[in-house]
């Protein structure tokens, strides 16, 4: 296949014992690796290797061949072919970067993972890499890092081969950012745990083949009685209650899931029984950063897309972008991302030593989205009309983007986990 990248050449992943194998194999992706943006410099990157870069080529074939070409269809349809497009980046080696060799990961650190999130913002649209991140850092970490042999062989392996399709099942309709809340109980009986309750939000719900579920297994305290579970989602008694009507996201399928008398075994319970939520944060983490760098090349391509077209429309008898206005405001925007940057890659060098990144990948979460919606909203301003209409990418943008401060932890609690590594919280 064409397509495959060259660094798991016939997917011989115990070849890829060491970093030097890595680097021998990724030379023949790319004898002179190019960067995905122009703001990026390939040599003496601060994080990035050649075989980064490599990654990130062999990723944009992808996207340019059999991904973007079909984006505005699947955006019109509400929804696009998971399965189809997750066996395609999992014959490539592109759903488990990060994650272990015997399970058919390349066995890279985390730097690799946000390389592939950065690449994958050159699809046009955040529906999809949203749906592709879902599957390869937050429904799977918890799984690859505390899963039994067993359940990572019957989970894990096929959702990194593109085999299965996984969604992640922790928000419900009273209980979003604050985790803790969740109502959803799974009950052990026998070998079995029983699952009643719902989840809401659920990226990837209407075509998932399996749940990584977050539920109250005991009455002890809301921080210590919740266990992540993996739930089949052809089970008898989970109910896919509709496909939500989003304002941004269309691509993106997203569902409210009811659970009435799930059984489940309790052989699917991933690691111990009431670290669920403790787990889910370590998730949150990977998960945010992940969200971070995805954004980032997004908004280069907006600005890059705005830049172009105010070049060419006049107004006053001169470009747009010769106004002071605009040019000093996507001068201001992209000092603004650059600095976003910065703070992920750091925080990112810093997680791959084994720091706690937590307040890190906060205030990057927190910046991103925030500074998303900056970037949306100025861009479509110097489209004009053009910038109200569907035909453009800066009017997707600025819908999809909007989901990031509320998505994945709102504002309001990155700043809340922020001022809890300040000091600064009221005490109780």
């Amino acid at each position: 296949m064409a397509q495959r990248l060259n660094l798991v050449v016939s997917r011989n992943f115990s070849t890829l014992t060491s970093l030097s194998s890595t680097r021998k194999l990724a030379e023949n992706v790319s004898s002179k690796p190019k960067t995905a943006s122009g703001s990026e410099i390939t040599a003496d990157h601060l994080l990035y290797t050649p075989e980064h870069f490599a990654l990130k080529e062999s990723l944009k074939k992808i996207i340019d061949q059999d991904i973007n070409p079909y984006v505005d269809q699947w955006e019109a349809e509400g929804i696009f072919p998971a399965h189809k497009v997750f066996k395609l980046l999992g014959n490539a080696g592109f759903l488990g970067v990060n994650k272990p060799v015997e399970y058919g990961g390349l066995g890279l650190d985390f730097s690799y993972s946000i390389a592939v999130s950065e690449e994958l913002g050159n699809i046009r649209c955040g529906g999809i890499p949203m749906a592709i991140g879902v599957q390869t850092d937050m429904a799977t970490p918890a799984l690859a890092r505390f899963g039994s042999t067993e359940l990572k062989k019957e989970f894990l392996l096929p959702s990194i081969m593109g085999d299965k399709v996984a969604c992640l099942g922790v928000s419900e309709v009273g209980a979003g950012s604050d985790v803790a809340t969740i109502k959803t109980n799974a009950v052990r009986e026998g070998d079995e745990y029983v699952v009643n309750g719902g989840k809401m939000w659920t990226t990837n719900g209407t075509q998932a083949d399996w749940m990584c579920l977050l539920a109250n297994t005991s009455d002890g305290p809301s921080h210590k009685n919740k266990s992540l579970i993996c739930l089949p989602m052809n089970s008898p008694g989970v109910h896919i209650a509709r496909k939500i009507d989003k304002m941004g996201m269309r691509s993106s399928d997203t569902a409210e899931v009811f659970f009435d008398d799930v059984r489940v075994p309790c052989k699917n319970l991933i690691g111990q029984e009431g670290m669920g939520f403790t787990y889910q944060m370590l998730q949150f983490q990977e998960e945010r950063l992940w969200a971070c760098g995805n954004i980032l090349t997004m908004m280069d391509n907006i600005i890059q897309e705005t830049i172009q077209y105010t070049r060419q429309r006049k107004i006053f008898k001169m470009p747009v972008l010769y106004h002071q206005s605009v040019h000093f405001r996507l001068a201001e925007l992209e000092t603004e991302i650059e600095l976003l940057r910065s703070l992920l890659h750091r925080s990112t060098a810093l997680y791959i030593k084994g720091n706690d990144v937590t307040k890190l990948a906060s205030m990057a979460k927190l910046k991103a989205g925030r500074l998303s919606r900056e970037v949306g909203d100025s861009c479509l301003q110097y489209w004009g009309g053009m910038g109200f209409t569907s035909d453009v990418l800066v009017s997707r943008f600025y819908r999809d983007a909007r989901l990031l401060s509320i998505g994945g932890g709102a504002d309001e609690v990155m700043l809340s986990i922020i001022c809890k590594y300040m000091d600064t919280l009221p005490k109780k």
